[in-house]
């Protein structure tokens, strides 16, 4: 499984061979920095950060494995077949145009929300002399089951949480740029970072 650290640029639109139009999100992706090579996982650092924003074990650690500093580190699966060794950059070549992808994100926050927003309730109706438009409403019952379902939905915190986008095809790649184009759009606002994986649900249609 090929996988890839990255940042959300942004989306825009290309054109395919047919003349119809794509939209896409742009990330970008890579060079991911090996720093550390395990059994079954790699630990990679992505995106350029200042060695002085960073606390001294950290200064220390980049200066052990010889490798400039990175703000993201995580770990990844060893890809079958690939060998790794610390300081290798990993590039975003390693995806070709039509692969099937997933990434993984942190959505968009949007702080304490009401339950239209938040689970698209129909809300009550709006007729004259109705005061409950957009309330919760009742909740339970006094009798059976006399408590309110585990699960119920409420008005609560909305969005800031890990999201999986599955099924994604790769319409271009620009090595030059380190840029990957994505069809469709993918979790989190611009510069937000994400994981680039090679798809583990492909459709039997792709």
């Amino acid at each position: 499984m090929t996988t890839l650290l990255g940042k959300k640029i942004g989306m825009t639109q290309v054109f395919t061979q047919e003349g119809a139009m794509v939209g896409v999100t742009a990330i970008e992706t890579g060079p991911c920095a090996v720093l550390a090579v395990n059994k079954s996982s790699v630990q990679v650092g992505f995106d350029a950060a200042k060695e002085k924003a960073l606390a001294k074990p950290q200064r220390d650690f980049f200066k052990k494995v010889n490798v400039a500093a990175r703000k993201l580190i995580r770990e990844i699966p060893r890809a079958a077949g690939m060998e790794y060794a610390v300081g290798q950059e990993l590039r975003v070549e390693l995806f070709k145009t039509g692969d099937i992808v997933d990434v993984i994100g942190v959505s968009k926050g949007k702080g304490f929300q009401g339950g239209m927003k938040r689970w698209h309730w129909a809300g009550g109706p709006n007729t004259h002399g109705h005061t409950s438009h957009r309330r919760v409403g009742s909740i339970g019952s006094t009798t059976t089951p006399g408590r309110v379902w585990r699960g119920h939905h409420m008005p609560g915190h909305m969005g800031d949480e890990r999201v999986t986008v599955q099924n994604l095809r790769v319409v271009k790649v620009i090595p030059e740029h380190n840029i990957l184009l994505v069809g469709g759009a993918v979790p989190g606002g611009k510069n937000g970072y994400l994981v680039i994986r090679s798809a583990k649900k492909t459709r039997k249609s792709k």
